[in-house]
């Protein structure tokens, strides 16, 4: 039980790394991503594929940001039925600062790819919340 919750642990982190990496590589996203994903149970596959795409989209979004973490879950719990993330407590952090977030995110079955996704940017997170919500320089 311990070893696959640190199993679970390292493979989020190390997806997070990845995703940094992929999103610098690429703004159609990198292969290795979404391999990497496969090895993930179902609700974190459809957390990680989700907030990606947040990524993804807000790195096009013409406001020119460059998000680098995009989390589903930080100010509000967000509501996940089986194959969709609607969050509107989320945040992602572009150039240093975390901005309040909201999307909607529908994915095929095996949670490898979206197939709808809206979303919208809220104000700048001020840093003296950000211990309150987790959130990182």
């Amino acid at each position: 039980m311990k070893v696959a919750m640190y199993r679970r642990a390292f493979l989020t982190i190390s997806l997070s790394l990845l995703t940094a990496k992929c999103l610098a590589a690429s703004s159609l996203g990198d292969p290795r991503f979404y391999a990497s994903l496969k090895r993930l149970d179902l609700a974190t596959r459809l957390d990680q594929v989700c907030d990606y795409e947040a990524m993804l989209r807000i790195g096009r979004d013409p406001r020119r940001f460059h998000p680098d973490r995009a989390k589903a879950e930080v100010i509000s719990p967000p509501n996940r039925t089986e194959n969709a993330i609607t969050t509107n407590g989320g945040a992602f952090r572009s150039d240093g600062r975390w901005y309040a977030l909201s999307y909607i995110c529908k994915t095929t079955p095996d949670h490898l790819a979206v197939t709808d996704f809206s979303y919208r940017i809220g104000a700048v997170i001020p840093q003296s919340d950000w211990s309150k919500y987790g959130l990182w320089r």
